[in-house]
């Protein structure tokens, strides 16, 4: 028998051709709920869209989704219209969107706001009663899968930040059946050790299915009352279940909680160098001041010790002895001066000085000078005063 053989690319064209030239297939109304929602930077839209027993990869182009009066989200229970065909590249079938229409929201989604409403009006999302992340974490439990993506960005986050940091891995489920209890048992496990500094509940992204058992309420329960700080890095960015709500951290992903538990350690070793320096510098800008101003305390002690105004005032007695000394000795120079000028002048008016040219003075007993003959003859003993000398002598006569 000849069998015709096809490449892939034939097969999948012809596949979609098929489904492309379907009546039904290629004018579809498709109702179910809006799961994975993503809206990618193109303005394209991808999800998902499911019931209770299937699901189908919708594509909505970003010509239709600029038409859209609401935004769509995970949860939603929604009618589509549009075309199934086949993505040849992929060999995979989806439903391509031309318009999208509320019908309400999903079973999940209604669950989610349920438990979320009750466990808010309890009191477990009150910010009061989180614990403060420590800082300076030793030991970080981690509970989540063993194998999975999200303890390998916690492991390289970690030994990134800081080897010196501890993770103890309490394996469990983080999707399916029995998952939350796992996750419960390892907190509370972990809740049993005293050097576990705070715990992280870690799970890559997923659909809101596979997340679900992170919207357990007994999980939120044991959470609230763990003992040990807990960071939830479930899903990615966009992604919130009841535990971020009630843990003490939400981080946006397992990697974010990583670096939210575990300090750096380099930016702790050069904050510490910062401040070595700075203290040390501080200590030696201080001790200078201090000297500075310890040596003008001495330099003005010394100035004005009792000793140094001692010596300042003995200086000061012998200037004004030295003043007085030459204001004495001006003073008898002066008047040295002025005798001598009076002694010259006295001499010059001397009447004594005449009797050098032969001349005498002649003197009553009284030492009197008789300078008339008339007072001459009253007198009987006279003196006489010659240049050399005086003598006494008795008057016998004396004529006018």
């Amino acid at each position: 028998m000849f069998i015709k053989t096809l490449t892939v690319s034939d097969v999948n064209n012809y596949i979609k051709k098929v489904i492309d030239n379907d009546f039904i297939l290629s004018n579809a109304g498709v109702k179910g709920e809006i799961s994975n929602f993503k809206l990618h930077s193109s303005g394209h839209i991808y999800f998902s869209l499911k019931d209770s027993f299937s699901k189908i990869n919708c594509v909505m182009f970003k010509s239709y989704a600029k038409e859209l009066t609401f935004i769509p989200e995970d949860g939603m229970n929604v009618v589509i219209k549009g075309k199934v065909s086949v993505y040849s590249k992929e060999g995979s079938y989806q439903l391509y969107c031309e318009e999208i229409e509320p019908e309400g929201l999903g079973e999940l989604y209604i669950a989610f706001e349920k438990l979320k409403g009750k466990l808010e009006k309890e009191g477990l999302f009150d910010p009061s009663h989180k614990k403060t992340i420590p800082k300076y974490a030793k030991k970080v439990g981690v509970v989540t899968s063993p194998t999975g993506a999200a303890i390998r960005d916690i492991i390289n986050v970690t030994k990134r930040r800081n080897r010196n940091c501890e993770i103890l891995i309490y394996p469990a489920a983080v999707q399916g059946v029995g998952a939350s209890e796992e996750v419960i048992n390892g907190i509370k496990e972990l809740n049993k050790r005293n050097d576990v500094d705070v715990i992280i509940v870690a799970r890559g992204g997923g659909s809101i299915e596979e997340l679900w058992a992170f919207n357990d309420e007994k999980l939120a329960r044991t959470i609230y009352n763990s003992k040990i700080p807990i960071i939830t890095g479930v899903g990615h960015e966009i992604d919130y279940t009841i535990v971020d709500f009630v843990s003490d951290r939400r981080a946006p992903t397992p990697s974010a909680a990583a670096e939210i538990a575990v300090f750096n350690l380099d930016e702790i070793q050069n904050k510490i160098e910062n401040y070595k320096r700075n203290l040390n510098y501080s200590i030696n800008s201080n001790l200078k001041d201090k000297l500075s101003k310890a040596q003008l305390f001495r330099r003005n002690l010394e100035l004005n010790s009792p000793g140094k105004i001692i010596v300042n005032e003995y200086n000061k007695i012998d200037r004004l002895n030295e003043i007085l000394n030459y204001k004495i000795n001006r003073q008898i120079d002066i008047r040295k001066e002025k005798l001598s000028k009076i002694n010259a002048l006295l001499s010059a008016q001397n009447p004594l000085n005449i009797l050098n040219k032969g001349y005498a003075v002649i003197q009553d007993e009284f030492n009197n000078v008789v300078s008339e003959i008339s007072k001459l003859n009253e007198q009987t003993n006279i003196k006489i005063i010659l240049k050399d000398g005086e003598g006494k002598f008795s008057i016998l006569k004396s004529e006018e």
